[in-house]
């Protein structure tokens, strides 16, 4: 979710630095609390809840849709390369027959990793489908996006300077995201 508020964040202010951290950022700050027993009880059976929590969702095919894909690092020769440097392969086709503006709302899963098969970001690890401005979330999603139709999953390779640019708090170099859209508003 945090990276989401950041790809609507970016398309905002193209200066402004989103004021999130990734959850890896998250989960190595350290707080020092005393524990009461309410606590300890409370961290106890939160620790029970995480350790119960089924496993990531399996696409039908038995393959993990939250794992890295195999060709991560690179976009294959076969993806489709446009002029800005963006790179995508259609990964299941869409039933749609028209594409969404730069203005449309859009309604998405995805999945996004760094190239080195580090996953930063999952709607479908939520469960929760996201909806959001074509023109509100970092340059990759507003060009890639408008090449979908309804029912298309499609893997975009987008480089730094279609992505966050350094921004501190982000995602660095190329990122690599699965996204199908639902839904054109």
């Amino acid at each position: 979710m945090l990276i989401a508020v950041g790809l609507i964040a970016a398309g905002c202010d193209k200066t402004a630095t989103p004021e999130t951290v990734t959850k890896s950022e998250e989960s190595t700050t350290e707080k020092t609390v005393e524990n009461t027993p309410n606590q300890a009880d409370q961290q106890a059976a939160n620790e029970k809840a995480a350790d119960e929590k089924p496993a990531a969702p399996k696409a039908d095919s038995g393959v993990d849709p939250l794992a890295a894909p195999a060709n991560v690092a690179a976009a294959p020769d076969e993806a489709e390369k446009t002029a800005s440097g963006l790179a995508s392969k259609v990964l299941v086709v869409g039933s749609g027959t028209t594409h969404p503006t730069a203005t449309s709302v859009v309604t998405v899963h995805y999945t996004g990793w760094t190239t080195d098969g580090k996953r930063f970001d999952s709607s479908v690890e939520r469960g929760e489908t996201i909806a959001f401005p074509l023109n509100r979330v970092i340059a990759g999603w507003t060009e890639g996006v408008q090449l979908m139709v309804v029912g298309e999953k499609r893997r975009f390779w987008i480089p730094e300077a279609l992505a966050y640019q350094g921004r501190p708090g982000a995602p660095a170099g190329m990122l690599v995201f699965d996204v199908e859209l639902f839904e054109i508003q």
